[in-house]
């Protein structure tokens, strides 16, 4: 029986292997430094956060902030609304996303390399906001949800990324065989393609998914309504304009509720709007290399 002998590196090979790992700490720290001041932050009492004594861990436990986020109900009316336009949103540009993507991968379909033309020019030329505005408003969708889910329905980069996936891992002699048998094209996409294509699916859905989670422009200019605002719009009202809802500061202590409880807030309003998208991606994470990785190489 043959010994094993392991290949040695070189000298440079083990430096430029440190070098890698000094850089992604140093990049670690970076991200994690700041997203723990936060959280830290943010279970801290509004004393402790103004005389700037957090750092990495809470000082004066306390849960005031969260407590006075959600006796708001412009934040609970701003997260619900988000939730909404999140899930019919990403559902619809998930499902216009794949009818789009998949014929456009099929060598059988005339002219689709016309129509990835079309695509790709709408990449390169926009009809600017006004035009847009005019749009919308002329399919009577200002202030209405739908101007949070219609006009964003289909994104060209998710069409190409999912065209590249579908080239890649459906060949034709799966198609060829299915006809063979007299399975239907819906059929053959909803019992075949789409279980072969969890990969993609989640990486669309992800990416659509923070899209309309962090979405304000659209909402910023379709909307009027406060009972239609996304979260979105509330933390940006309260991290910008520094503006906060009197009656958030009713059940607050005199001294707490000034600028120590205005910085409270910002933390946690911060944390719950990061939350479902930091619940969320753990599960989809391991689709989510695969299926970036084989959509953007391969095609």
């Amino acid at each position: 029986m043959a010994s094993k002998t392991a290949i040695r590196e070189s000298a440079g090979d083990r430096l430029f292997l440190v070098g890698i790992y000094v850089f992604l700490a140093l990049v670690l720290v970076i991200i994690v430094g700041p997203l723990l001041y936060i959280v830290s932050s943010s279970f801290s009492s509004p004393l402790a956060v103004q005389s700037g004594k957090v750092w990495l861990f809470p000082v004066d436990f306390s849960l005031i902030g969260y407590k006075t986020i959600f006796k708001n109900p412009q934040i609970v009316i701003g997260y619900k609304n988000s939730l909404l336009y999140m899930a019919a949103g990403t559902a619809l540009n998930v499902v216009m996303t794949v009818l789009f993507a998949y014929p456009l991968a099929r060598k059988t379909l005339y002219g689709r390399n016309f129509f990835m033309v079309m695509l790709v020019i709408t990449m390169l030329f926009d009809g600017g906001l006004i035009p847009y505005y005019l749009v919308v408003k002329n399919l009577h969708m200002l202030n209405t949800p739908w101007a949070m889910i219609i006009p964003g329905a289909l994104t060209v980069f998710q069409v190409i990324v999912a065209r590249t996936f579908f080239l890649s891992t459906i060949p034709d002699e799966l198609s060829e065989a299915a006809d063979l048998d007299g399975c239907s094209d819906w059929r053959f996409i909803t019992s075949i393609v789409l279980p072969l294509s969890k990969p993609i699916l989640a990486v669309m859905t992800l990416m659509y998914a923070v899209g309309h989670w962090n979405a304000y422009f659209d909402a910023l200019i379709f909307l009027k309504d406060p009972s239609l605002f996304p979260l979105q719009i509330i933390l940006r009202n309260i991290l910008i304009l520094n503006t906060i809802d009197p009656s958030m500061m009713t059940n607050v202590n005199v001294v707490l509720a000034q600028q120590g409880l205005k910085d409270l807030l910002k933390y946690s309003l911060i944390i719950i709007a990061s939350g479902p998208l930091l619940i969320v991606y753990p599960f989809v994470q391991k689709y989510f290399v695969q299926g970036v990785m084989i959509g953007s190489l391969k095609g």
